[in-house]
């Protein structure tokens, strides 16, 4: 028996990100009607907090085009965080506009990742949040911040976790009550996870902190249990591994909610998530990209009913 038991959470709570960061660079139109019923398949299975869409430029972000008509018509449930992406104050306008329930900001702990990705340095992309963040302050509306490339970078490689921490506190030192910490391009591992999480929670408390693995190299999952080992109580996902960085090569796409929430139940840790319906979410989607899921659970589950 071990001397010192291992210290897991109760619970953990789910950030669903599929209808957005997992759609937003699918090739393949998804309907804004097939996106409302991804929504309320998965707030129906119990996750309390949706990523729904992004106020982007269609130009760019051609599949998020239809967020205004996914957050005006898509039923809502009480308890449920609805929340959108907004990288400018234009953005942060049109949720508001909708009623989005939050609003999440990015920014990156690599500089060539931030040039390439939106056109700035690090400074002048938290720069730009502060009009955001007083708006939101203004009209009460809570903001998280999202800093990705956090254990690699496309263009640098390793990234150092002095730099993941330093964006990290001044994002939570500007407001944003959470902080999501991404490794974008899925190279982390569960040594490098910890030593990241050390850095930055010196000066953002682990309970303002979330992880966001990608799966490129099959690491999310070890990489979530450190993360849980180190006190983290909430993770990001996507339903059926969607997404992934479009600067990776190889890139898999985000963990899959389903292969977490499997992970999270057989240790025992509560999500109040109704599994069976999760997997029924997962395979929707799936069909309408026609595309098989990315997440192992529902494969195996899948082949067990066939």
């Amino acid at each position: 028996m071990l001397n010192n038991p291992i210290q897991l959470p109760n619970y953990v709570k789910i950030v669903e990100v599929g209808p957005r960061d997992g759609l937003q660079n699918e090739k393949k139109p998804i309907s804004a009607e097939d996106k409302i019923t991804l929504v309320e398949k998965l707030s129906d299975a119990g996750i309390s907090y949706i990523e729904s869409g992004s106020f982007v430029s269609p130009k760019w972000v051609p599949q998020m085009a239809t967020s205004t008509e996914v957050f005006n018509k898509v039923k809502r449930i009480e308890g449920v965080t609805y929340a959108a992406l907004t990288p400018n104050m234009q953005g942060f306008e049109a949720a508001i506009n909708v009623n989005a329930g939050e609003v999440a900001i990015f920014a990156a702990a690599s500089e060539s990742f931030s040039q390439k990705n939106i056109n700035c340095s690090i400074e002048e992309s938290l720069e730009r949040f502060k009009p955001i963040m007083q708006a939101a302050k203004a009209k009460n509306i809570k903001v998280r911040g999202y800093v990705s490339c956090v254990l690699g970078c496309p263009y640098e490689g390793d990234i150092a976790p002095e730099k993941v921490a330093f964006v990290a506190e001044k994002l939570f030192d500007m407001g944003c009550y959470e902080i999501s910490l991404g490794d974008t391009i899925g190279v982390g591992t569960p040594a490098n996870v910890t030593k990241m999480l050390e850095a930055v929670s010196i000066n953002v408390p682990t309970d303002s902190l979330a992880v966001h693995f990608h799966d490129t190299y099959g690491q999310a999952l070890a990489n979530i249990y450190s993360a849980l080992l180190f006190g983290i109580k909430v993770v990001d996902s996507a339903i059926a591994g969607l997404g992934g960085c479009p600067y990776a090569k190889g890139a898999s796409g985000n963990v899959a909610t389903e292969d977490v929430v499997y992970l999270l139940n057989g240790l025992g840790i509560n999500t109040n998530i109704n599994f069976d319906k999760l997997l029924q979410a997962g395979w929707f989607i799936s069909n309408k990209l026609e595309k098989t899921s990315v997440s192992k659970v529902s494969n195996a589950y899948l082949a067990q009913q066939n």
